[in-house]
């Protein structure tokens, strides 16, 4: 009777002894290089979105300055500020998708040393704000009283008090302690009489049916576009008395709830991007310290 003892294992999965077999920490390695890369591209199409967004405010003033309700010179400084984010994404994302896809460890240690910046400016800016919060809180009471003293003293610079007139707009606050802080305004007091007046951003709408004031404020600085708003500011000051239908709180106290309203979701915001920032770094760090010299390039086996 034959048996089949001693002889040689055929195996019937054909191999190719010339090929090399990928490692673990090739694999690894193959891994984080593409997941790296894929991020990367997502926030560089993320940046490039933000900046064609802040272009195209810029294009278009006129339909998102009656849309937001915001004037122009705020909504340009805004436009400028939303392209000049777009460009910086889209550059350090740029820089993360070469490093990693060509696997250059200049252009990897580059991109960590950027995110590093950025991430000890976050928690530097974190400190101070809760280290001298006092101080901070100061600085911006100044800058608010000295705007409403000068407001509309000077007809070519009205960007701070376009800005303070859109936050008192929205936060439904009028001055800074209370509307009190409007009454020593040289621009709105009035020769003629005695009358005290206020900015028509004070002006509480939702508690008066005036239809002579609503039409006054619905064609003042809110609504007026482009350059024509720039010339009328000198004289055409939107005002109404402070004896009217007019927002009785400070913005103080205003900025303090929505601080404490919104608190959760800024922290929320600001650990979501650390973490998203440590975890690029990480992933860099990692790629760039286990690529060498004599490596064969990533997933490139025959």
């Amino acid at each position: 009777m034959e048996t089949w003892e001693g002889l040689p294992a055929v195996s019937l999965v054909p191999t190719d002894s010339k090929a090399p077999q990928m490692s673990a920490q090739d694999r690894c390695l193959s891994l984080i290089k593409y997941l790296l890369f894929v991020f990367n591209l997502f926030f560089f199409v993320l940046g490039g979105l933000i900046f064609c967004f802040g272009i195209w405010i810029l294009i278009d003033k006129t339909s998102f300055v009656s849309f937001v309700g915001l004037s122009f010179m705020p909504l340009q400084i805004w436009s400028k500020a939303l392209a000049i984010l777009g460009i910086l994404t889209m550059g350090l994302a740029l820089l993360g998708c070469v490093g990693a896809l060509k696997e250059l460890p200049c252009l990897l240690g580059l991109y960590f040393g950027i995110l590093l910046l950025l991430f000890a400016t976050q928690i530097t800016l974190g400190i101070l704000i809760s280290t001298q919060g006092g101080r901070l809180k100061r600085r911006v009471k100044d800058i608010v009283l000295e705007t409403i003293q000068n407001y509309r003293t000077n007809p070519e610079q009205t960007g701070a008090e376009e800005s303070w007139d859109f936050v008192q707009f929205q936060l439904r606050c009028c001055g800074w302690f209370s509307p009190q802080d409007w009454y020593r305004v040289p621009s709105l007091s009035s020769n003629e009489s005695a009358a005290r007046h206020v900015p028509c951003s004070c002006y509480n709408s939702s508690g008066a049916n005036d239809s002579a004031t609503l039409e006054k404020i619905s064609s003042s600085q809110f609504s007026r576009p482009g350059p024509l708003a720039r010339q009328r500011h000198s004289t055409d000051r939107c005002v109404v008395p402070a004896n009217a239908y007019i927002y009785s709180e400070g913005c103080e106290r205003s900025l303090e709830k929505w601080l404490h309203n919104n608190l959760i979701s800024i922290v929320g915001i600001c650990l979501g991007v650390g973490l998203l920032e440590l975890s690029f770094m990480t992933l860099s760090i990692f790629l760039c310290r286990n690529l060498d010299h004599v490596y064969d390039r990533l997933a490139r086996y025959r």
